[in-house]
């Protein structure tokens, strides 16, 4: 997650494009501060997917194979024990 600092000046220079416009320099400003946020965001969207286990409504263990595999090599949901 970005720091309230960064959020909030993401949220300014969006408003000041918007109202005025931005310089070459807020421009360049701009389009870091959105690319951090877009890295953090999907790291932690691709750790909330990683961590999750998909069951069935009889409890059986449905999630995709492709998913047990990084979880496997990430150690988690004890998927280093399975076969």
């Amino acid at each position: 997650m970005l720091s309230k600092e960064k959020m909030a000046r993401i949220n300014e220079l969006a408003n000041k494009s918007k109202a005025e416009g931005l310089t070459l320099a807020e421009q360049t400003e701009q389009k870091e501060l959105r690319q951090e946020y877009l890295e953090r965001f999907r790291g932690g969207m691709r750790n909330h997917i990683e961590g999750m286990k998909v069951v069935d409504e009889k409890g059986n263990d449905v999630t995709p194979d492709k998913l047990k595999g990084i979880q496997k090599e990430k150690g988690l949901h004890d998927r280093h024990k399975e076969n």
